[in-house]
């Protein structure tokens, strides 16, 4: 029997627990964001809105994800990971049953308090679990942040599928929200005692060798230019995959005039899609690196708004679904890593960067949302393209850093993710 150890003096179940803990932990933000997507169009209906009051509607989410993710790094380094997840993944599970509420009352304010709150445990939820699962990648010693940000995908993928069904046959939103409320929480602490300390995996120097740094010390990585072209590049990402989630099923609907029910499956097609190449990403990472990869997937996205936009046929424009979730797919994963290449400030990077990264669903909901009523809602997507070709033009700030230029680790024969 193996008695490999690992950073830490983890055994080598311990690494593969935590791994897993991780991945489970990536679904459940997942599961509970495409729930909310899904029903958006039924949203709409209740709520009796516009396309515009959609986008106010939506940035509360946005809204609230960036309260979240500025104070993200300062409650981590007081918290930790671990406990930070976990009255993450409460928060958030209250925040969207109240939104739940909110769409089945149906009141407008209800529904928007509840997505601020689901929003801004969000952010904090997000950054948390992104330095775990980035502790555990550089432990295991591989690029395994796409995985894990494919385990998001799977959690959209059954959230959007059961959304799908749940509409078609009239759940009540409260009931089909506070149900998944319920499950996120109750798996969440299942997986939680699998967790170990991130700063394993991303030491954060200090005489008695426990993270540190200030507020001041934090807010200073906002310095860094390459922390700040990083950022950029997980703006577009951010904003290719946040379009989609907010707005493919309307797009869809009153864009190329499907059910309400149809547009949540379109939207649970672009999901399978970015899943599909999170979990194909690894091998093209491993392959080409960083910079091709980024580039490439952007184009791809570019290619796949195009055909939605502009081709009026409701299965070219499925296929655009899939062209633009498999391009939207590994600018996020790929920047967290970016991020936490330097181990001594991971945390406040990785912050910075998802700081960032959000702007684009601060900005995004509202701004396709009035030019949605303006335009019409297809037109009003030309936007993500303009961030698609900002995100491949910056692609080389993402580089990895070249070998010996950072200690590793450990080095150890790890175990296959999958």
């Amino acid at each position: 029997m193996s008695t490999t150890t690992y950073a830490g003096g983890l055994t080598r179940k311990q690494v593969v627990a935590w791994r897993n803990a991780v991945f489970a932990i990536f679904m459940l933000p997942g599961l509970a964001f495409a729930s909310w997507a899904g029903r958006l169009p039924d949203a709409r209906d209740a709520l009796d809105i516009r396309v515009d009051q959609v986008g106010y509607l939506i940035f509360g989410i946005a809204a609230g994800s960036i309260v979240g993710l500025l104070l993200s790094s300062h409650i981590v380094a007081r918290l930790g990971a671990r406990t930070t997840i976990l009255w993450g993944l409460v928060a958030t599970s209250i925040g969207l049953a109240l939104a739940g509420i909110g769409a089945t009352i149906p009141s407008f304010g209800v529904a928007f308090a509840g997505l601020v709150v689901y929003g801004a445990a969000s952010g904090i939820t997000d950054v948390a679990m992104n330095l775990s699962g980035a502790g555990n990648e550089r432990v295991l010693g591989r690029a395994i942040m796409p995985i894990f940000h494919a385990f998001f995908s799977f959690g959209t993928m059954i959230g959007a599928g059961i959304a799908a069904l749940a509409s078609a046959i009239d759940v009540p939103i409260a009931l089909h929200l506070g149900v998944v409320a319920v499950v996120v929480v109750l798996a969440g602490l299942v997986a939680l005692p699998r967790l170990q300390d991130e700063h394993v995996g991303l030491s954060q120097e200090h005489e008695d060798g426990h993270p540190s740094g200030t507020w001041r010390s934090r807010l200073a990585i906002w310095k860094s230019p390459a922390t700040l072209l990083i950022g950029l590049i997980v703006l577009g990402a951010a904003f290719a995959e946040g379009a989609a989630n907010d707005w493919i099923a309307i797009a869809m609907v009153d864009g190329h005039h499907v059910d309400n029910a149809t547009g949540a499956l379109v939207l649970g097609v672009f999901l399978t899609a970015m899943t599909a190449g999170r979990l194909g990403g690894v091998l093209l990472l491993d392959r080409f690196g960083r910079v091709p990869v980024l580039r490439a997937t952007f184009a791809l996205a570019a290619v796949g708004l195009l055909l939605i936009i502009f081709v009026p046929n409701a299965i070219v424009a499925t296929i655009g679904a899939v062209l633009w979730g498999l391009g939207a797919s590994l600018g996020f994963p790929i920047g967290m890593s970016a991020a936490a290449d330097d181990p001594r400030n991971a945390a406040a990077r990785v912050s910075a960067v998802a700081t960032i990264g959000y702007a684009a669903f601060l900005v995004g909901p509202p701004v396709i949302g009035v030019l949605g009523e303006q335009i019409g809602i297809l037109y009003a997507l030309l936007v993500v393209l303009v961030l698609c070709a900002l995100g491949a033009f910056l692609a080389g700030a993402a580089r990895e850093p070249q070998r010996g230029a950072a200690e590793p680790v450990d080095t150890f024969e790890e175990p296959r993710p999958l």
